[in-house]
């Protein structure tokens, strides 16, 4: 009888140890695919570097405003349900130094709400001001905002078209100096970079001007002057209308309509022209649900472009290696999201399997490379990017960049369920509603009160209550961990444990229960 419970015990040891290889092998290939990105991503950084230590001064052509030879342009403002701030773009395209009578205004409006009397009113007031303006309203909101682009498509009047989201404050020169690189005819689009009206309102548009700097200044412009593929960020940007036209139209099928038919554009030989130093602003989500569904739509679209682009993109013999590999994982960024979940799940069992499987910790180091690389992105794009600043950062500004950055790690890490949960929505192909992000008119000073505002989320989803029992999870692996000596993973859990807990709270706090 004791040698049968002996040989049990041992089948259990055996399970065991085939258990922790197991996680010790997802583990392993989970943060690989993070440090190969992170180490491309260090590629761009270098590109960056490269170009600017070589152009130190970066000048842009400009029409004149008085230049009544400029090419016509068609500037279309899609939008959907956007009360709080129909007006101020419509004010702000008006406003452009370009002669009135070499630009036409295009409001695509599939609103549902008041934005369709404000936005009426305030076209019948610049049409008595000679404007040419026009207020297309659709009652069916077919393909979202591709399918309001592409209806609009008969309707251009100009070879050129302009493309805002509802939420930018163009700068009075951005017509005058983008239609300048026209010129080359190889251009097929410029596009700008989006800077941000309200960075300063709370810690979470701190969090997301850190990230999204990095996107507009590492990433972008390092491919551009890499000679790379990038994308069209679906606003702040000008395109040949028959460019649209020979690379397809817009197209429905994805969510992230701009990435696909970029990069469609690009491998038909066009250019995207980047003008790195002519900012944008624009408005950030000032609440979590906001900011979530935006991550949602961008993550499910990029997962959906893989499936659509990947063949393509391999197969042409327009893009030589390196173009392909970027593109490739310019593409599958959004899947770093996948493979961090992924990473945490598998570490929680992993960090008590490891002394049984006489294995070092050291093991973990490689996975330094990867958050290095990202220090070093961020730090670069928030502090020391050309097109910040003159002078050297002072010592506070690096200290608040640090402290910046050691709350984006926790709250990125916090995201990775959310996100992960729409990378396989769109690699299963699952169709669902564009769900446009709402804005509120902020001005980083003034704002409208979010528990007060329309288009607030008012239902609490299930995985925001997952998000919850994932901070629990991971606050008992870190309390088990010193309990039980076995330490490797406390740090991550703790990042994990205050991420979800930080995202779940925020996302009900911001919630409209009315």
């Amino acid at each position: 009888m004791y040698g049968l419970h002996s040989l049990f015990e041992a089948f259990k040891y055996q399970d065991f140890v085939d258990f922790g290889y197991l996680m010790l092998l997802i583990y392993f290939l989970a943060m690989s695919g993070v440090t190969i990105y992170a180490l491309l991503q260090f590629h761009l950084l270098y590109l960056y570097k490269k170009y600017h230590k070589e152009n130190p001064e970066i000048r842009y052509k400009q029409y004149s405003p008085d230049d009544q030879n400029v090419p016509f342009v068609t500037v279309q403002l899609p939008m959907y349900n956007e009360m709080y701030v129909a007006e101020r773009i419509i004010d702000y395209v008006a406003a452009q130094e370009y002669p009135k009578n070499r630009f036409q205004i295009q409001v695509l409006d599939d609103s549902t709400d008041e934005t369709v009397g404000i936005v009426a009113a305030k076209v019948a007031e610049l049409k008595a001001q000679g404007f040419d303006i026009e207020h297309v309203h659709r009652v069916n909101r077919q393909g979202y905002k591709a399918g309001a682009l592409q209806e609009a498509m008969p309707l251009v009047k100009g070879e050129y078209i302009a493309i805002f989201d509802a939420d930018f404050t163009p700068r009075p020169d951005f017509l005058r100096t983008t239609m300048a690189y026209f010129e080359d005819p190889k251009v097929g689009i410029v596009q700008t970079r989006w800077e941000h009206i309200n960075a300063d309102y709370s810690m979470l548009t701190k969090l997301q001007a850190l990230q999204l700097n990095v996107h507009f200044t590492v990433e972008q412009a390092g491919r551009s002057y890499g000679n790379l593929l990038l994308q069209f960020n679906g606003t702040a940007g000008v395109w040949r209308k028959n460019v649209i036209n020979e690379a397809g139209g817009w197209q429905s099928d994805t969510l992230t309509e701009d990435l696909d038919l970029s990069f469609r554009a690009q491998i038909m030989g066009y250019k995207i022209q980047y003008l790195e130093k002519l900012g944008s602003p624009a408005e950030l989500p000032v609440d979590m649900n906001a900011l979530k569904g935006q991550q949602f739509r961008w993550n499910k679209g990029g997962a959906q472009n893989v499936r659509k682009l990947m063949k393509l993109i391999w197969n042409t013999d327009k893009l030589n290696s390196i173009q392909k590999m970027h593109a490739m994982s310019q593409l599958t960024a959004y899947g770093v999201f996948l493979w961090v979940f992924i990473a945490a799940l598998s570490s929680v069992p992993l960090a008590f399997a490891f002394s049984e499987l006489g294995i070092s910790t050291h093991f973990l180091s490689f996975s330094v490379l990867g958050l290095f690389s990202v220090a070093a992105i961020s730090y670069t794009a928030n502090i020391t990017a050309a097109l910040n600043r003159t002078v050297p950062a002072t010592f506070w500004e690096k200290v608040r960049f640090f402290g910046l950055f050691i709350s984006f790690m926790p709250m990125s890490l916090g995201l990775s369920l959310y996100n992960a949960v729409a990378v396989i929505e769109g690699l299963r192909g699952k169709v669902s509603a564009f769900v446009r992000t709402p804005k509120y008119g902020g001005d980083g000073k003034q704002q409208t009160s979010v528990q007060k505002a329309a288009y607030v989320a008012r239902k609490i989803s299930w995985i925001t209550i997952a998000e919850g029992v994932m901070s629990l999870i991971f606050a008992a692996a870190v309390v088990v961990g010193l309990v039980t000596g076995n330490t490797a993973f406390v740090l991550f859990h703790s990042m994990l444990s205050f991420g979800f807990g930080t995202i779940c709270y925020y996302s009900i706090k911001h919630l409209n229960f009315r």
